[in-house]
């Protein structure tokens, strides 16, 4: 048994983003609600992953994060106690980075420690929010597959992916 977790980053995702495509085409996959979607802190966002998977079995959870929840995950990774199955790390944003937005606190600095669990990072060439480089010194430091889907922006609703069947191909692998 598989429980697929969605954690959307700032914002939330909107409906043409390939997480809520994903959503809505498999039931029973949930989307991880957060109090602040524009202005968040870290802290609070990692709390409700964290309560969130102690409602499943132990070792049963795979996390799909989009952008700064790509950074919870990572903080996540540091404090939990739950044992995660994978993750699928798509468009890390860099929040240190010029182009980050002002408002969410506690992401930087990220944390570049191996990751306890399989994950994919999967990055774009023209991202706004991170360079592929960053993306790749992510990879590395977490342990995770990489992953360049070319020039494909910030890997969001904007970037025309649909429900982005390459992705879930490179989700199931987590399964």
């Amino acid at each position: 048994m598989t429980n697929v977790f969605i954690l959307p980053g700032l914002g939330n995702s909107g409906e043409q983003h390939w997480q809520t495509l994903w959503e809505a085409r498999h039931s029973s996959w949930k989307r991880i609600m957060q109090d602040d979607w524009d202005t968040p802190r870290c802290t609070d966002w990692v709390q409700r992953i964290d309560s969130v998977l102690s409602t499943v079995p132990e070792g049963t959870s795979v996390l799909v994060a989009h952008s700064s929840s790509c950074a919870a995950v990572a903080h996540l990774a540091q404090t939990t106690k739950h044992r995660i199955k994978g993750a699928l790390l798509v468009a890390p944003s860099d929040p240190l980075g010029a182009a980050y937005p002002q408002g969410p606190t506690g992401f930087a600095p990220v944390p570049l420690e191996r990751l306890p669990f399989p994950s994919i990072v999967v990055a774009s060439e023209n991202d706004e929010y991170i360079s592929l480089e960053q993306a790749r010194i992510y990879a590395d430091a977490w342990g995770s597959r990489f992953v360049n889907i070319g020039a494909k922006g910030h890997i969001n609703s904007a970037s025309g992916l649909g429900a982005w069947e390459e992705g879930l191909k490179l989700l199931e692998t987590l399964f």
